[in-house]
C-alpha cells in the first residue's frame, strides 16, 4: 500500500498564515500538520508517500527530507496548482501509484491515528471516511448512501438533508479501482471545464458506472479540516487535549 497527500493549494482561506509557509507546516500542538501526518502513516506501516505540490513547496521538500530521512518520498509538482483542483492533482500521481492500493489525504486534515486503523483494516475496497456528527454546509463534501452502505453522491452540491455525514479528505482506493480512475481523471481532464474539479467527481463517475465505494464511520474519534482561522484555532483546541 501507498500514500498520496496532495499538498499544492494555496490555502488563500487561512491568510495571512500562508503567505510565506505552506499550510501543511502550520503547528498544531507543537507539530506541523504534516509532521503529524507522516508520523501516522509510517505508523501504520505505509512508507511510501507521493506528494503533490506546488504552493511553496521548496518548503515542503526540504520539511520531508529534513525530518523523514528514512522515508521513501516521491514529489511531483502541479505546475498549475493555481488554476487546477484536487482532481488535476491527484491525476499526476498516475505513474506512481500503477496498480497500486493507495491511501490518499488532503493535506490539511489534522486526525487521530485510530482513523487510519480503522481504514486501513476496514473490508471495503474503496472507503471513505465519513463523520456523522457533524454540521453541514456548502463547503463540506457530503456523502449519500444506499441501504448497503454504498455511496451514491459525494459532493458539494450535496442537499445536507439528504447526506448521512461529511466526507473527511482521507479514502482508501484498491489497485482495481486504481487503475479505473486514473483511466478516468485523464479523461476528465482532457476538458478544460474539469480542472477545478474534485477528486470526489471522477468517484462518483466511477460509481455511475457500478464501482463500489463504501464508508467508514469515523464519529467521535478527533480530526479536522483545516481550511480557515477558525478551523486553525478549533484544531489547536481539539489536539491540546491530552487523551
Amino acid at each position: 500500500m501507498k500514500a498520496i497527500i496532495l499538498a499544492a493549494g494555496v490555502g488563500s482561506r487561512i491568510r495571512p498564515l500562508t503567505d510565506n509557509c505552506p499550510k501543511s507546516l502550520l503547528k498544531v500542538d507543537g507539530k506541523t500538520i504534516l509532521e503529524m501526518m507522516i508520523s501516522h502513516i509510517q505508523g501504520c506501516g505505509i512508507n511510501e508517500i507521493i506528494f503533490v505540490l506546488g504552493y511553496l513547496q521548496e518548503q515542503i521538500k526540504d520539511f520531508v527530507k529534513t525530518n523523514f530521512t528514512d522515508l521513501n518520498a516521491h514529489f511531483i509538482t502541479n505546475e498549475r496548482y493555481a488554476e487546477t483542483n484536487t482532481g488535476y492533482s491527484l491525476m499526476l500521481t498516475k505513474d506512481l501509484i500503477c496498480e497500486s492500493e493507495f491511501v490518499k489525504f488532503d493535506a490539511d486534515v489534522v486526525f487521530d491515528k485510530e482513523i487510519l486503523e480503522n481504514l486501513i483494516k476496514s473490508e471495503y475496497a474503496n472507503c471513505l471516511c465519513i463523520d456523522k456528527n457533524i454540521n453541514l454546509d456548502a463547503e463540506e463534501i457530503k456523502v449519500i448512501v444506499d441501504e448497503g452502505n454504498r455511496v451514491v453522491k459525494a459532493s458539494k452540491t450535496v442537499n445536507p438533508n439528504d447526506a448521512i455525514g461529511e466526507s473527511i479528505g482521507i479514502e482508501k482506493i484498491s489497485s482495481t479501482t486504481a487503475k479505473t480512475l486514473f483511466s478516468e481523471l485523464e479523461v476528465m481532464m482532457t476538458d478544460k471545464q474539469n480542472h477545478q474539479e474534485y477528486y470526489e467527481s471522477a468517484y462518483e463517475r466511477l460509481i455511475d458506472k457500478g464501482v463500489p465505494f463504501n464508508t467508514l464511520d469515523i464519529t467521535g474519534l478527533r480530526w479536522t479540516e483545516i481550511d480557515t482561522k477558525e478551523d486553525f484555532a478549533t484544531a489547536k483546541e481539539i489536539f491540546s487535549l491530552k487523551i
